[in-house]
């Protein structure tokens, strides 16, 4: 496991998690520095999602310890942004984009406080840095695939968070969405704040993170990319899926003649 001088941003400390008494995570151990893009990739069924809504403290584990910048769950959870997977959002809720944008405040505002006409612009300048200004006020349930998935980023950095966890930002969405999202986050790490990223796209892994955890139930691997996103680790984690082993080969081939994996 890497030393490092400063408190890591997450610290998973032999977790282990069951659901109806099968194992879904098994005694994971890492540390994560703090300042990074990191991508936790692996298979179908891996527990990608589980992993981070244990984090979040939406799933308890069976055993094993969680520190987020050296302290539990309860004592930073103010500091954490979280964007969930659009699957699990009920998107007939009647709210307006620039409400739900808003409610990326209700953890330092609590419920009955308003919002200021100063928390209101700070919502505005969000929602033009994810280019959705124009669609404020409409109905969620009326956004695209990509614009919705801007909007919960944007309701995410409105919290001014240090650490954000997304789960799969990058699935379904239109070109320009990604093209936005990706400049999201280079921003956010020009800003040193830490995102965990679930992702499913391996072709995209080197232009995006600069970490990486491997997750197959267990801890394959968790490091800088440039170390562990290696076609053996790739095919560990993944196994003999006819589908990866192609995209493995596909990395191998680009890297060997030099061409820039396409963000």
């Amino acid at each position: 496991m890497p030393v490092f001088k400063s408190i890591p941003a997450l610290r998973l400390s032999e977790v282990t998690v069951n659901y109806e008494k099968t194992p879904v995570l098994w005694d994971l151990s890492c540390e994560i520095p703090t300042g990074h893009l990191c991508g936790i990739i692996g298979p179908n069924g891996a527990g990608k999602s589980t992993l981070l809504k244990t984090i979040l403290g939406l799933i308890k584990p069976i055993s094993g310890r969680i520190e987020i910048l050296g302290m539990p769950l309860k004592k930073v959870r103010k500091r954490i942004g979280y964007v969930p997977q659009k699957e699990s959002v009920d998107w007939d809720f009647p709210i307006t984009v620039f409400e739900l944008v808003l409610m990326g405040l209700y953890g330092k505002l609590g419920l009955f406080r308003r919002p200021s006409a100063k928390d209101k612009k700070k919502a505005w300048a969000v929602l033009k840095e994810v280019e959705l200004e124009e669609f404020a006020h409409r109905q969620i349930d009326q956004l695209s695939g990509g614009q919705k998935q801007r909007a919960f980023i944007a309701r995410a950095l409105l919290q001014e968070a240090d650490l954000y966890f997304m789960d799969e930002p990058f699935a379904g969405i239109d070109a320009l969405s990604t093209k936005v999202v990706f400049a999201l986050l280079q921003k956010l790490k020009q800003e040193k704040k830490t995102v965990f990223i679930v992702h499913h796209d391996l072709q995209s892994v080197e232009s995006v993170f600069d970490w990486v955890i491997f997750l197959n139930m267990r801890l394959v691997a968790a490091g800088e990319t440039k170390e562990v996103f290696t076609k053996k680790l790739i095919e560990e984690t993944y196994g003999k899926d006819k589908k990866v082993l192609d995209s493995v080969a596909k990395l191998s081939s680009q890297k060997t003649r030099g061409v820039p994996i396409a963000s």
